[in-house]
């Protein structure tokens, strides 16, 4: 049987499928006016003024893009920074983390004690840069790697992942043998999946947007990752020309919005993938009564 709604229930659920609709639309049309700028020609800018479809659909953008040297430089640069970053970060983050959880650690609660004190108090943009530079990092991707190579919050939450795995389960792995790093590859880390996962693409979205340390430390502009780069797109005028590893290239609005475009990109595919993991049960089935 039907439900029949009131008339004040249709009234709500009117206005509330309007305001989704209007809401939906606010978010669909700046990703719509950039996915459509980048095809169209350099033409329509001059004669059309905003437009939402081109006049014509043209790859001119992309393709000036994909042989620009600058631009793929610096998406090597990117993808370098963002692989050996996440794999970093997610590698020390994970033995901090399944080490803390342990309570036989000695010294446990000093560590502990100094990454909660990291959170609440930073040493500040001139100490770093002088710690950076009297390593010798500056200049190298190290610089964007070591600082932020673990992030205190994702350590507590991971710490707590492990914490919360059954003692039964380890204690009868070492019974059977099982050695500490045998036993995280084989065992905990599988067990993980949804907080790994979850903590990767924290991570690779961070290091896949890294601006403000690449501007501090990377004085070669050939290891500037895309974010700088758009930087460089973006605030010359259209009738402006960028000068870029020592070759001068003119970016157009269908070019800037074609490399915002291809940043993008590699999240979209990626994220996915990582989806999966985030409704997933930790334990389902690791344990049985």
């Amino acid at each position: 049987m039907v439900k029949r709604l009131s008339k004040g229930d249709l009234i709500f659920t009117c206005i509330v499928y309007v305001f989704l609709i209007v809401f939906t639309i606010s978010i669909l049309f700046p990703l719509i006016y950039v996915i459509t700028t980048s095809f169209a020609p350099v033409r329509d800018y001059y004669t059309r003024g905003f437009f939402l479809l081109p006049s014509s659909w043209t790859l001119e953008a992309y393709q000036y893009l994909l042989h620009n040297p600058g631009f793929i430089s610096a998406f090597k640069s990117s993808v370098i920074i963002t692989a050996v970053g996440t794999v970093i970060n997610i590698t020390l983050t994970s033995l901090m983390a399944y080490g803390l959880s342990e309570s036989w650690i000695k010294g446990r609660s000093v560590v502990n004690f100094l990454i909660l004190f990291t959170m609440l108090f930073s040493g500040g943009l001139i100490p770093s840069y002088l710690v950076v530079d009297a390593l010798g990092l500056i200049d190298t991707y190290w610089a964007l790697w070591l600082p932020v190579a673990i992030a205190p919050f994702n350590v507590i939450v991971m710490r707590s992942f492990f914490a919360a795995l059954p003692y039964e389960l380890k204690e009868s792995a070492r019974i059977d043998g099982c050695g500490e790093w045998r036993m995280l590859a084989r065992i905990i880390l599988p067990l993980a999946k949804p907080a790994i996962a979850t903590f990767t693409l924290f991570y690779l979205v961070g290091n896949w947007n890294t601006y403000f340390s690449a501007v501090i430390y990377l004085n070669n502009d050939s290891k500037w990752p895309l974010q700088v780069f758009l930087r460089q797109m973006l605030i010359l005028n259209d009738d402006k020309i960028g000068q870029l590893n020592e070759m001068i290239y003119s970016y157009t609005p269908a070019a800037r919005m074609a490399a915002i475009l291809i940043t993008a990109l590699p999240l979209l595919i990626i994220y996915p993938f990582l989806q999966k993991y985030f409704n997933k049960g930790m334990l389902v089935g690791s344990v049985k009564g």
